[in-house]
């Protein structure tokens, strides 16, 4: 199949570590598109290919020439481009030549600083393979790695040492430099399994060539291969891969042609617990772990070898040497690890720093076990929960310590769990260890027990309010202790579990810890309250709300955490009625009045002031409607307080037609604008209604 106008480019290396290599392809690719976009060359869409020893990029539809461009130019002044006479300066001659045109092409232009000379310029299009030979190697050299190396005395740098690129623009090879390389049209096959360069005439022969060459190089292709090649042979092991996307993800990466190998492992080593034993094979050896029907682990793993070869027994047993060799020291490890006690792990958390300024971790773990007790009280909980929270606080960290742990970092809490569990601990305490962590992604899962929940919450903010004490506050680029993340998790866990205790009480709980004055407590926790206020507001708005409405309740408040959401959904149900608009527009108007008086609104509303019957219609209204309202709020019926609210808006337009608030009788203003104050109050125990869209 002939592709005339495809880009094809290929850079061929050594063994690029499989986490760099899609990342570059997609900046590559997008790099690619934009500076061809620049370069004012048409293209179609880019497609990314590639393996651990080549990234490819391939774009098709290119414009054999870029788009010519026409634009006009200014010059001097038409008094200095044309003497008394009418006759062209040499200023004009100078500006003439310069845009490459006779001079009796110039044309006067009236602009907003006077007349000017100005003509049309057109600059012809250039071949494409013209403007790739030099786009190119700055492209290459451009891509992004977390680190890059340098090679043999060369001043360039990449991922690995370049041993070829290819770069075609249909047939033809676009012809530049990279270091001592020179592009062509050359590829190279599996280094083992056909170790000879192949010539490729044209792009849509690259994915066959290769193929015959022994190598996938289409990324989607090659992880179906290996999901495929792993679920056969753990089919001939009389059970199935355990799924593992993560892992497939990265095996594909590291191989050009998967071979699937099965092997085996001692049924002792079954003693360690399944969590060790599958983090031992997929962390260090990228092995597969394999389950019975019962979701048992087998004493059986998959590897995926980049090689075909002729005696796969051989390869195996290579593979369960290295494997037995980590599995020797996780059972060391465990067998270590259960001998040591709590009370032993916790001392030696003292010598952990957590912060500098926050102390070590065993002194977090007293600060997270005292706010989880605090919670424990505020949710009203009974003395056996407030107990069992407290015990899971103080054990929660202890596993960091741990032989496993040490060894493989990823297993912190699940490691408590399992050691909890073993002590006889009580299954909520040893669920809370692992669970606390919760969510470790977005989208992760959350805590499944209310024990959990709640030490995941006191963990969170205990290190949100820790950082801000100490000044550690995320700013737009940097947020290097996760504070968002975890800020988000609280507010999450909140809601799933229900958990309308107050917020701010909570915040101010784990600043006042760090002993502050108490100015500099009600300092920081007004700085995390509105951290955390603006958590929310990004989290509502990524699940469709409506930015201002919001704003108009989460600035109002976000104490009790499950009743933001409804009150957002119950002011956008609201925002849908035909008359919303005039009704937001009176509440504005109400608000905005209050705003602009010079002086602060108090007092009481005295009616043997009023001079209209609509004042005495409003406040009324408005003593009939509070009570409703208040009622309707406290038992989280947002959606009949809104409708309450609501219908006060004929009053209000009444009292607005009827009346100057503003009056020059400063004892019947302020009183008007008393009143005025009892509304916006009640509308502002629900929402800041200024903040709508109208």
């Amino acid at each position: 199949m002939s592709n005339e106008n495809t880009l094809l480019l290929e850079i061929g290396t050594e063994e690029i570590p499989a986490g760099y290599i899609e990342p570059a392809l997609h900046a590559l690719a997008s790099m690619l598109s934009k500076q061809l976009t620049h370069a004012r060359i048409s293209h179609g869409d880019a497609k990314i290919m590639g393996t651990p020893k080549r990234l490819a990029v391939e774009i098709a539809d290119v414009a054999e020439k870029q788009a010519s461009l026409t634009e006009e130019v200014t010059g001097p002044p038409e008094k200095v481009g044309f003497d008394e006479t009418g006759h062209p300066t040499v200023a004009a001659q100078k500006f003439a030549e310069k845009i490459g045109i006779p001079v009796g092409n110039l044309r006067v232009k009236e602009t907003e600083k006077g007349r000017y000379l100005c003509a049309e310029r057109t600059e012809e299009g250039q071949p494409s393979r013209d403007i790739l030979a030099k786009l190119l190697p700055d492209a290459i050299l451009a891509t992004p790695f977390p680190k890059t190396m340098k090679w043999a005395d060369l001043d360039i740098c990449f991922a690995r040492p370049i041993h070829s690129v290819l770069a075609l623009l249909g047939k033809t090879v676009v012809p530049f430099k990279l270091g001592n390389i020179e592009s062509g049209n050359a590829i190279s096959g599996h280094r083992f399994m056909h170790p000879e360069m192949l010539t490729l005439d044209d792009p849509g022969e690259y994915v066959e060539k290769l193929r015959s060459a022994s190598v996938l190089v289409d990324l989607e292709e090659r992880k179906q291969i290996v999901e495929q090649e792993v679920a056969r042979v753990a089919g001939e092991l009389g059970g199935s891969v355990l799924p593992d996307s993560e892992l497939v993800d990265v095996v594909k990466n590291l191989v050009e042609y998967p071979i699937a190998v099965a092997g085996k492992f001692d049924t002792g080593y079954l003693e360690v617990p399944d969590e060790v034993l599958i983090t031992a094979m997929r962390e260090h050896q990228k092995y597969f772990a394999v389950i019975d029907e019962k979701g048992r682990l087998m004493p059986c793993f998959i590897a995926v070898n980049n090689t075909r070869t002729k005696d796969l027994s051989l390869a195996a047993t290579g593979h369960e040497r290295v494997l037995r060799a980590r599995l020797a020291d996780a059972q060391f490890f465990y067998r270590s690890d259960l001998d040591t006690s709590f009370d032993d792990w916790l001392e030696k958390l003292k010598r952990v720093l957590f912060l500098a300024q926050l102390g070590s971790v065993h002194d977090k773990v007293m600060r997270v076990r005292q706010i989880a007790e605090f919670l424990a009280d505020e949710s009203g909980q009974d003395s056996e929960f407030k107990h069992r929270v407290g015990r899971a606080a103080k054990l929660c960290k202890t596993d960091l310590v741990s032989q496993v742990v040490v060894e493989f970092p990823k297993l912190q809490g699940i490691m408590g769990r399992v050691y909890a569990t073993d002590r006889g601990e009580h299954k909520d305490v040893a669920s809370a260890i692992e669970a606390h962590y919760r969510p470790t992604h977005s989208g992760g899962p959350l805590p499944e027990t209310l024990t959990g929940a709640i030490l995941a919450i006191a963990d969170k903010v205990d290190s949100i309010g820790g950082c801000f004490s100490a000044g550690f506050i995320p700013t737009g680029a940097a947020d290097p202790y996760a504070l968002r993340r975890q800020g988000i998790g609280i507010i999450q866990i909140m809601h799933e579990r229900g958990l309308s205790f107050s917020l701010r009480r909570l915040i101010e709980k784990s600043v006042s810890i760090f002993g502050k004055g108490e100015q500099e407590i009600r300092e920081t926790t007004a700085k995390v309250y509105t951290f955390l206020q603006q958590r929310m507001s990004h989290l509502l708005v990524e699940e469709g709300f409506s930015r201002d409405a919001v704003a108009a309740i989460v600035d109002v408040s976000v104490d009790h955490v499950p009743n933001v959401r409804n009150r957002v959904r119950a002011l956008e149900k609201l925002k849908t009625e035909p008359d919303f608009a005039p009704l937001a527009i009176a509440f504005k108007r109400v608000v905005n009045i209050i705003r602009k008086a010079d002086y602060v609104v108090m007092g009481n509303v005295d009616d043997s002031l009023f001079d209209h019957e609509c004042e005495p219609t409003l406040l009324n209204a408005y003593k009939e409607v509070s009570q409703k309202v208040s009622d309707n709020l406290k038992n989280a019926r947002f959606d009949q307080a809104l409708l309450d609210i609501a219908s006060l808006k004929e009053p209000v337009d009444a009292f607005f037609d009827g009346v100057m608030v503003m009056t020059e009788n400063t004892q019947i203003r302020d009183n008007r604008l008393a009143l005025l104050k009892q509304i916006a109050d009640l509308f502002g125990e629900f929402a800041d209604f200024s903040k709508i869209s109208t």
